[in-house]
């Protein structure tokens, strides 16, 4: 049996397809919002879900072969590609959940995130719960009620780069029949995959690193195929028969009954479909996942070193530095680096004006994974709804400016964070 095929090989080659007619080696961007069925039994058999695509909404093959290559590099047996890293979220949690369901959350999550859960979640009847990352086993484990469908993290969560303890929360959800949700997004799958440390479900946000060019707006859901969603005995829109004569997605799908219920029902009745023309950028972006992570890990060490301890900086959030105390975790989790967002403290909101306002190479906007290095100050912009009280509970303080670092030269991206600390000194 020949062996696998390395992770470089895998984010070209990995479920492409080879357009039959044309021949073409590139994943072709098939624009088209439907599928001619060869007769009148072909349309029923594609709408019974017994074989054949129907319809764009959640089937169409250039998204199929990026959802599949996401899939293939995280270890998952499915994955679906969606609008955006937003809806990606929406669907995977509405999988699991509905009203009167609950989720237990990482207190660490990215806004964005806590926006949903306390805004479209809880319109919807779901009740996210926070727990604190590291409260003890006994503590998470008197969080979860008979309605728990989930437990929730990020496994690098953005901005302050905490790295957490997947086995941990996989070791909890599994003793109490849940399946555990990572958001891998600023991890990517090149530099940790939570599968392998007992995750079931995981999320992208594909407009991040995966991409790579700012360019395209996505996301994705990966099915692990890990989870017993039958013995569980809380989930039963998986393990019962939806109607009678149709066995349930667990009996029709086994392992990748979670993705064949996402596709089949989650995201054909809420439509949240990317345009293949978008994920026709992502899959070209996946190509060369390996080599940009290679340079963002190597920039932000060296943009974190640089950093720690020079005047007008209080703390360097970046769990690549000896001092931050999420270092060990980090050499467990991500050998080979541990993402490159470096947060950092500057004390006040004048020091992050002074900062921002001053850089000419490094771009404020509001984004991360870009091949350009970005800035922003996190209060007065992702953070902005949340008292001051709020977001010092999150560790969001008045000087946080966030620095997606980029793949550009390490010497220029240090030349002008310099300039952001020289005009800092001048206040």
């Amino acid at each position: 049996m020949p062996r696998p095929l390395d992770f470089d090989t895998r984010q070209i080659h990995a479920a492409a397809l080879i357009d039959a007619q044309a021949q073409a080696r590139v994943t072709p961007i098939y624009q088209t919002a439907g599928y001619v069925f060869d007769d009148f039994d072909d349309g029923e058999t594609r709408f019974a879900g017994r074989g054949g695509r129907v319809y764009s909404r959640n089937e169409n093959p250039t998204n199929f072969v990026a959802g599949q290559r996401l899939a293939d590099l995280e270890g998952g047996v499915d994955g679906i590609v969606v609008a955006s890293g937003q809806a990606a979220i929406l669907v995977a949690v509405a999988a699991l959940a509905g009203a009167g369901d609950h989720v237990l959350i990482t207190k660490s999550l990215y806004e964005g995130t806590n926006e949903m859960f306390r805004g479209i979640f809880k319109r919807q009847g779901i009740d996210g719960e926070y727990v604190p990352d590291e409260a003890s086993d006994a503590e998470w484990a008197a969080r979860i009620r008979p309605n728990t469908k989930a437990i929730y993290t990020e496994s690098i969560p953005n901005p302050l780069g905490q790295v957490v303890d997947l086995e941990r929360l996989a070791g909890i959800a599994h003793a109490h029949g849940l399946p555990l949700v990572v958001d891998n997004t600023v991890a990517t799958p090149y530099l940790e995959r939570p599968i392998e440390f007992g995750a079931d479900v995981v999320i992208h946000s594909t407009s991040k690193w995966l991409a790579g060019h700012g360019a395209v707006i996505g996301g994705a859901v990966i099915d692990g195929g890990t989870f017993d969603w039958a013995a569980s005995g809380r989930f039963p829109q998986l393990a019962e028969s939806p109607r009678p004569g149709v066995g349930s997605f667990v009996e029709r799908f086994g392992t990748g009954a979670y993705g064949a219920y996402l596709r089949q029902v989650v995201v054909l009745e809420y439509g949240p479909t990317v345009p293949p023309t978008s994920t026709f950028l992502l899959l070209h972006g996946i190509e060369t996942l390996s080599l940009r992570m290679d340079r963002h890990v190597a920039n932000a060490q060296a943009v974190a070193e640089f950093l720690e301890g020079k005047p007008g900086v209080g703390v360097v959030h970046f769990p690549g530095l000896p001092s931050n105390p999420y270092y060990e975790l980090a050499q467990k989790y991500l050998p080979l680096g541990p993402g490159s967002i470096v947060s950092i403290d500057v004390g006040t909101r004048e020091a992050a004006r002074a900062f921002i306002d001053a850089l000419e190479l490094v771009t404020p906007m509001t984004h991360i994974g870009d091949v350009r290095t970005l800035a922003l100050h996190l209060g007065s912009t992702i953070h902005l709804k949340l008292n001051d009280e709020q977001k010092d509970h999150i560790g969001i303080t008045p000087g946080l400016i966030r620095i997606s670092v980029g793949i550009e030269s390490a010497r220029d991206i240090i030349a002008d964070l310099e300039l952001g600390l020289a005009a800092i000194a001048a206040l």
